[in-house]
């Protein structure tokens, strides 16, 4: 067996049906399911989506107190002041080469090493 060669598996209509309903009742958990229809999970998350079972789909609740949010608004604040900086910084570093190679150039230098060296 070559190592390309995939298992390609189709599931018919009626087996989709059957999963989603098993999930509808709470029978099995997706995982459980997964795992003893031998489905992979982003299998089953796509048929959720093809067929608009919202109800199914797995939700993430994030629950944060008032501290918390500050802290977080405080630290995305820095994080942009420090991006800022850096792209400043940057430009800076950009513009002094630049200026450097110019002088060169005006001074008969090959090139801004060779100032930097004399």
């Amino acid at each position: 067996m070559y190592k390309n060669d995939k298992v390609i598996r189709r599931y018919s209509e009626p087996f989709k049906l059957k999963i989603l309903a098993e999930l509808t009742i709470g029978k099995h958990t997706k995982s459980e399911l997964c795992k003893l229809y031998s489905i992979a999970p982003t299998t089953v998350n796509e048929w959720i989506k093809k067929y608009n079972r919202k109800d199914l789909i797995d939700t993430r609740v994030i629950v944060q107190t008032d501290d918390e949010l500050t802290r977080i608004k405080a630290l995305q604040k820095e994080l942009k002041q420090l991006k800022e900086l850096l792209i400043k910084k940057d430009l800076d570093k950009l513009i002094d080469d630049n200026y450097l190679t110019v002088a060169a150039k005006k001074l008969g230098y090959k090139d801004a090493l060779e100032l930097k060296k004399n």
